[in-house]
């Protein structure tokens, strides 16, 4: 796996640099291919010459497309100039031969394949890297007690540890789908006009696709399906979703009351122009715009599925901006998320503080199933422990130092519980006797 700090850079694979340097790779394969075949008239010889003259510069392509309205004509007449520039006079041209029984679909859809593939790569990088600082993390925070929320509520006790192990499965599972999408995408085809071999033996596109680690594949009608692309676009959404996912909990624990975690504060930062006590979860909530974005690329991706018959163009220059844009910002929000989870900070002592807010609400559950164990209905201890709870809740809504709910228990006549049965109700590791369960499973976790 590429590193993050060396790799290709995303921008890079979707500028028409390296676009039309697949073009050429192409090209010069499918030349080379045609030779070994011997059928076309391509020499050996003059595929030696193609591959080593062989050039092109995205000014000339864009001069030559401003007359040609072809960006795959412009691409080879100005290939065909750095081909035949040096050939003595007399001598057949042997530009001839590239794009020779080739439509343009032929060249553009299986670059994009490889870009896509290109792009991917990088992506599996950046998941790589995140997982693994989210299982790091969590095994940190192991043993640090906080609050479960649902609904925004306090329900029962977990580790903080959870959070950044949950998010490094959800990153697993994103790592797979990308896969998975890589498998479906790392497909080219050489078939020409309608995909029926009609200008072209089928052992170039295997000879092409080959050289790039592609798949041919097994049926083209000009272009490769549409579905391919959506797949990745699809695991580009979900992917962007889940950091969405991950940001959110940032900024929901970063917010004044609760401040149990935050994103980093770097030294001179300003958090507002008109408050300067203000330390902002900026970057989440950065992700989770980026995310909206790449989540509704993800439609125009689906909408380019149905084309025309065997093709039309429809879903070009919708794709080549949805797909180089998505990209971009998902390893941009892999960036900022990497930032964020590594330095996140956690504060502890505010957790436990959170924990006790609700007076001991935590652990009704608890208590429920005490009395159930008691041989009390279910439906009985329920508004046994609902009753007291609510006055508790009641208490707390109004800013009424009254009894905790221990204490509300205790002086419950029909709360038939020991003291000794509630000092292990109210202990909170209580709920946790089991926790490593999870923490076992997310060891063999691998990235």
């Amino acid at each position: 796996m590429i590193d993050r700090y060396t790799r290709k850079e995303m921008g890079s694979i979707w500028s028409l640099e390296n676009k039309f340097a697949i073009w050429q790779e192409i090209e010069v394969l499918a030349c080379e291919a045609q030779a070994e075949l011997g059928e076309a008239g391509i020499t050996r010889d003059d595929a030696a010459w193609i591959r080593a003259h062989a050039g092109f510069t995205v000014g000339r392509i864009s001069e030559i497309e401003k007359v040609t309205n072809h960006d795959v004509i412009a691409f080879t007449t100005c290939m065909a100039e750095h081909i035949d520039a040096k050939v003595p006079k007399g001598v057949e041209p042997p530009s001839r031969w590239v794009h020779y029984g080739m439509t343009s679909s032929d060249l553009g859809d299986t670059a994009l394949s490889y870009q896509v593939t290109q792009a991917i790569d990088i992506i599996l990088a950046d998941i790589r890297l995140l997982g693994e600082a989210c299982k790091r993390r969590a095994f940190e925070f192991q043993e640090t007690l906080c609050v479960g929320r649902t609904h925004g509520i306090h329900a029962e006790p977990m580790t903080f540890g959870m959070k950044f192990g949950s998010w490094a499965w959800a990153l697993k599972r994103a790592q797979t789908r990308m896969e998975e999408a890589r498998t479906v995408a790392a497909v080219g085809a050489i078939s020409g006009a309608v995909g029926t071999y009609s200008s072209i033996d089928p052992f170039v596109e295997a000879f092409v696709c080959e050289k790039l680690g592609l798949a041919a594949d097994p049926l083209s009608t000009q272009v490769l399906a549409r579905d391919r692309h959506a797949q990745v676009m699809a695991a580009l959404a979900v992917t962007a979703a889940t950091l969405e996912s991950i940001a959110m909990q940032v900024r929901l624990l970063q917010q004044s009351d609760v401040i149990e975690a935050e994103e980093p504060f770097t030294k001179g930062q300003k958090g507002s122009s008109a408050m300067p006590h203000k330390r902002n979860p900026i970057t989440a909530e950065r992700v989770c715009g980026l995310a909206r974005v790449v989540k509704g690329n993800a439609q125009v991706a689906f909408d380019d599925v149905a084309l025309w018959y065997e093709r039309d163009i429809s879903h070009s220059g919708a794709e080549r901006v949805v797909l180089a844009d998505s990209f971009t910002a998902l390893d941009y929000m892999f960036a900022k998320m990497q930032w964020m989870v590594e330095g996140l900070a956690a504060y502890p002592a505010k957790m436990e503080h959170n924990l006790n807010r609700t007076r001991g609400l935590i652990f009704s559950s608890k208590v429920l199933l005490a009395l159930v164990d008691t041989g009390m209905s279910r439906e009985d201890a329920y508004a046994v422990v609902q009753r007291n709870a609510m006055k508790v809740w009641d208490d707390i809504q109004n800013a009424v130092d009254g009894p905790g709910y221990r204490a509300r228990l205790e002086d419950d006549p029909e709360a038939r519980l020991s003291a000794e049965v509630l000092d292990k109700i109210f202990d909170p590791w209580d709920f946790l006797s089991r926790k490593d369960t999870v923490f076992t499973r997310l060891k063999e976790l691998s990235f």
